[in-house]
């Protein structure tokens, strides 16, 4: 009645570099997170697949909520995924695929997942998403990859995570839940890995906007900063993470991506790095909007904006 997808040890679990204190975002999104830690415990490089984040753009109130294409996990290291159809008790379908060698990524409410303590925990009902690492349905104990690490939840979180404390109801929906097939999992050595990340490159490349997505936003930016200064510091939040966070720290998982990858695309980590921190810095101070403080935000969206342009310009030049 348990069941273990890695030979891990939470004691001494250490995390990817990307989620290490000394980066100006150690946290991007739930998915980005999840799969970083996933692919880093499998033994993987996690930058290797990046090159999407060259593609990231304004969509008019937010900012793409970047995610590893799956096709990119699958052609860079033989992942597969796929939707889980939810037919039986979700914790009895996931200790099936871990006994068969796979993990399962499920959407779940951070409110029951310890490791937001202080954030969501016990607070706040937030759709989150998790990769299983273990699950016991005896004890009532999952561990599960989510933010910048490898955490476990049991007892009553177990029970309220997986709704077996609520009677049935046919009006509740079932999680969205992806199965990771791991059987034609693939270790390409340097030199091929390169290849396919400079051939995704080229292909992210082509998808990215038309137009500078920075100067999108900073055609808007103005209005969001005036309605940000009649709502709550809850509303603050909310917005920097669906703008400045996903910003911010979607060009420095880039800048990761083109310093690892080396060669004429490093010439556009610096350009990355300065949108990371620039975004990084505008956060800090737009967070006393709400309490009435002005802020402009117009010389910081410049720099990025010009600094986007000289990376894409790098990067166009190497892809040809």
């Amino acid at each position: 009645m348990n069941a273990t997808l890695l030979p891990l040890d939470r004691a001494t679990y250490t995390v990817h570099p990307l989620h290490r204190e000394d980066r100006a975002w150690p946290e991007t999104n739930c998915y980005v997170d999840l799969w970083i830690e996933l692919l880093h415990a499998l033994g993987l490089e996690p930058v290797a697949a990046m090159a999407f984040t060259v593609a990231a753009d304004h969509e008019g109130d937010q900012w793409t909520f970047f995610k590893f294409p799956l096709e990119d996990l699958y052609e860079s290291f033989g992942i597969d995924v796929g939707e889980l159809t939810i037919w039986r008790p979700l914790p009895e379908q996931i200790l099936t695929q871990l006994q068969r060698g796979r993990t399962v990524i499920v959407e779940l409410d951070a409110f029951n997942l310890p490791d937001t303590a202080g954030v969501s925990y016990g607070l706040d009902h937030v759709k989150t998403s998790v990769a299983v690492q273990s699950i016991d349905l005896v004890a009532r104990r999952l561990e599960y990859f989510h933010n910048r690490g490898l955490y476990a939840l049991s007892g009553a979180d177990f029970e309220a995570i997986f709704r077996l404390d609520a009677p049935p109801d046919a009006r509740a929906l079932p999680p969205y839940v992806e199965l990771v097939k791991l059987e034609r999992l693939q270790r390409p050595g340097p030199e091929k890995l390169a290849r396919l990340a400079a051939g995704q490159l080229r292909r992210h490349l082509g998808r990215r906007p038309a137009q500078n997505p920075i100067r999108a936003y900073a055609a808007a930016f103005t209005r969001d900063v005036d309605a940000l200064r009649t709502q709550p510091a809850q509303a603050f939040h909310a917005y920097a993470f669906a703008t400045l966070r996903q910003l911010g720290a979607n060009f420095e998982c880039a800048a990761a991506f083109t310093r690892w990858l080396g060669g004429p695309a490093a010439a556009a980590t610096a350009p990355f790095e300065q949108i990371a921190s620039t975004a990084k810095a505008m956060q800090f101070r737009l967070a006393r909007v709400t309490s009435g403080k002005p802020y402009d935000g117009t010389a910081a969206l410049a720099t990025m904006a010009t600094a986007w342009d000289e990376g894409m310009r790098l990067l166009s030049a190497m892809a040809g």
